[in-house]
């Protein structure tokens, strides 16, 4: 690549990066000084990367440059063609260079496998990633314990153990672990593993699927029994009626997402390498079915660019297929992995995921409905030429680089091709790749079609999907005030607009569960792996609703469902207490005055007007939405006023946490004592609690009702000492995003807002 090309695709670059891209850009992915500030430009960015992940050409070929390889990768990133994961775009080129965003992990029947699991697993989170585990190796609650003469306690209280491991590495301050638990529908202890999440608190490090197999579900659709089986012995220990479990886990997905399912049989029935074991688990977000000590290496084509002349480029698609799978491979090479053995295990088998992205995207261009025949045939098409491309790729560098080193014990021999990759296809969660793409997420609906962006001085500015904006200007319909309906409820359906752009402008939830379905199906026909897909559900959804989704998923050969009732992890009940007026050591208090209603009766007792100087100090609460600072000021009377301070102006953590310190602050004006407030503050729950046992923060209203028992030394305080008053950092908000307020779109397990760039995972 030439110096004037290279120019001018830095030039492109530019242009093309949304706000949003460059904000997570800057956040998340560039160098930066210790002091916080970028060390490079995003266009500095991909090319480290293209640099580093070219220098696997030199295992194979030392005395060939690698010039013409670098120009390819760094191209096709910079043209936002293809992304890698997150770990590749983070550590390529730099000091940790773990390029794998996601593990897989045995656990045997032993504390020595159980523990070494824990250790292992620690070692990856440290470096950034993800474990799934399969629990149904372990002996059920109460079974004999041999070397002991005890009795085992099971799988699910091993997984707190995991669970409580996972939280202490994120507290430690590295990127967030996450964690995939599975357990075979034929354990005995699976009715505790289904309720396992049904106390939002637990378990917050885990997503959690049931292991379902063929057995099942026959028995599902017969209304029979079906063998529960120990798996120390193997033997039949007990009868289940497999309609009653399964009513259970719709039940429990219909009231919180979780547990999701994932179809065990269909796993193995696509294992490329059976001679090397069962494939048990996956990564956490449930689209890379793995053996033990495999990794996943996936990246995504942005097919909302694969167009030309209103129609799909195919030449271009080519390209990037090609030039994608060549980058994979490479990856393998140059990832330094967290453990030895899983290096060893990625290495013989080479697996890759190639997926896509802005598949919505490409579908509105077409002029195309999401939930129409044609996109189905479309997916097919679409999918089948990737598919093929990167087999006919891979066969290319087996040629020159030699296959997989287990490719003799493989079903590729048996098909007659000689591939370098065990699998090649995968259909992952893209959340911030696909910010930085500017494009829809994996081959998911639009989200919204709208939002509101919060700029400087909270200044609000409607943005529309680039081609919505376009077709209602050609068409003279764009008005402000219309985008700002349209951001209110995030799609057409309530607007004043023509119906063939309702048809076609869809989004999340305007597409039946039904269609969802259908087109993870369509997908899933063309993909090695698994496709990541969450059915959206609207709130008022019934359990039969979900139980649709689950058999008709069942029905076209899916691997996993996910599903997502909106708000359904949300819901939480505040209950008001009477307010009694003693002190805080029980004590009547100073004299209070009191004040009057419109006919002169007494209300409540008031204090006197502030003194300009209070006594005051302030706690540090670190929660699952990050530190946060209650401030207590006193004056003679006892405590006066709260300050709870966390994030930035604007977002919905600060806003919150700000009405709540006013409020308490006229509760204390109104003389209403602290231990009635901690009263009623401490247990509210969101669902990313922190911590463990008494200790744990369930909220930020918890953490503040926490200060506040610490302060008075009320019954269940933990102690905490009293801080100086700090700068504020960002936030993690629950619902919605702690940068700007916007919707957060629940993604594969994780959350992500596209109005500014923020993800949970990333």
């Amino acid at each position: 690549m030439t110096v004037a090309e290279l120019r001018a695709l830095s030039a492109e670059l530019e242009s093309n990066l949304s706000p949003s891209a460059k904000k997570v850009l800057e956040k998340r992915y560039l160098k930066r000084t210790p002091d916080g500030e970028p060390l490079e430009a995003p266009v500095d960015m991909f090319a480290r990367v293209a640099e580093n992940i070219a220098e696997a050409d030199h295992l194979y070929h030392p005395e060939k440059p690698l010039d013409q390889t670098v120009a390819e990768f760094f191209a096709v990133m910079a043209r936002l063609e293809f992304l890698p994961n997150t770990p590749t775009l983070m550590n390529a080129g730099r000091e940790l260079q773990q390029l794998s965003a996601c593990f897989v992990l045995p656990v045997d029947d032993s504390m020595e496998s159980i523990f070494g699991a824990i250790r292992d697993a620690a070692l990856v989170h440290q470096s950034g990633g993800g474990t799934g585990f399969s629990f149904s190796r372990l002996r059920p609650k109460n079974d004999l314990v041999k070397s002991t003469m005890g009795v085992a306690s099971g799988p699910v209280s091993f997984m707190r153990v995991f669970d409580m491991a996972t939280e202490t590495i994120k507290q430690g301050g590295t990127r967030r672990g996450a964690n995939m638990g599975i357990l075979r529908v034929d354990h005995p202890d699976i009715i505790e593993f289904i309720r396992a999440k049904e106390d939002e608190h637990i378990l917050n490090n885990f997503n959690i699927s049931v292991g379902v197999t063929e057995e099942f579900m026959g028995a599902v659709l017969t209304g029979g029994d079906y063998a529960l089986r120990n798996p120390r012995s193997h033997e039949e220990v007990g009868r289940l009626n497999a309609r009653e479990v399964f009513d259970l886990i719709v039940d429990l997905a219909w009231k919180n997402g979780e547990p999701g399912i994932v179809f065990l049989d269909r796993l193995n029935r696509d294992n490329p390498t059976p001679g090397l074991g069962e494939i048990e688990s996956t990564n956490p977000c449930g689209e890379q079915p793995l053996l033990p000590y495999e990794s996943c290496n996936l990246g995504s084509i942005n097919l909302a660019i694969m167009l030309k002349d209103g129609a799909v480029d195919w030449e271009r698609l080519r390209r990037v297929t090609r030039t994608a799978v060549h980058f994979l491979d490479n990856v393998i090479d140059m990832n330094r992995y967290p453990l030895a053995e899983i290096g060893e295990m990625t290495r013989s088998n080479r697996k890759i995921g190639l997926g896509v992205m802005g598949w919505a995207d490409m579908l509105v261009e077409l002029g195309v409905p999401y939930d129409s025949e044609e996109a189905i045939r479309l997916a097919h098409e679409v999918m089948g030429f990737v598919h093929e491309e990167a087999i006919q790729a891979s066969e290319e560098l087996a040629r020159d680089r030699g296959v997989f080193p287990n490719w003799e014990k493989s079903t590729w021999k048996d098909r007659g091709r000689q591939v370098r990759n065990a699998t090649l296809t995968t259909i992952a969660p893209t959340g911030t790749i696909s910010i930085i793409a500017g494009c829809s997420s994996g081959v998911e609906p639009v989200f919204a079609l709208a939002f509101i962006r919060n700029v400087m001085d909270n200044t609000e500015l409607p943005e529309a999907h680039p081609v919505l904006e376009r077709v209602l200007k050609e068409r003279g319909l764009y008005s402000e005030g219309l985008m700002k309906g349209i951001a209110a409820v995030g799609g057409l359906h309530d607007m004043d607009v023509p119906e063939d752009l309702k048809e076609v402008f869809v989004t999340a939830h305007d597409v039946t569960p039904e269609w969802h379905i259908r087109m993870q199906a369509a997908f899933q026909d063309h993909v090695d792996n698994a496709v990541s897909k969450t059915v959206n559900f609207p709130n008022q959804a019934k359990p039969e609703d979900v139980e649709r989704v689950y058999l008709l998923a069942y029905e076209l050969g899916v691997k996993g469902v996910t599903i997502y009732r909106d708000g359904s992890r949300q819901d939480q009940v505040l209950n008001i207490g009477e307010v009694k007026r003693k002190g805080a050591d029980g004590s009547d208090g100073a004299p209070l005055q009191m004040e009057l209603g419109p006919q002169g009766a007494p209300i409540m007792p008031v204090r006197p007007s502030r003194s300009p100087v209070l006594r005051g100090e302030t706690r540090e609460k670190v929660t699952g939405c990050g530190s946060l600072y209650v401030t207590v000021n006193e004056d003679d009377y006892g405590p006066r006023e709260v300050f709870a301070n966390m994030g930035k102006a604007g977002g919905c953590a600060s806003a919150s946490t700000e009405a709540i310190g006013r409020l308490i602050s006229l509760a204390f004006r109104y003389g209403v004592p602290p231990d009635k407030i901690v009263k009623q503050l401490k247990g509210i729950r969101c669902h990313v609690p922190l911590g463990f046992g008494p200790n744990q923060i369930l909220s930020c209203p918890d953490a503040i009702g926490r200060a506040l028992a610490d302060k008075y030394h009320i019954g269940g305080g933990n102690g905490g000492p009293a801080v100086g008053q700090l700068e504020m950092p960002i936030a993690v908000a629950q619902g919605a995003c702690p940068d700007c307020g916007g919707a957060i779109e629940h993604e594969g397990g994780c959350m992500v807002c596209r109005s500014c760039g923020y993800s949970k995972c990333a």
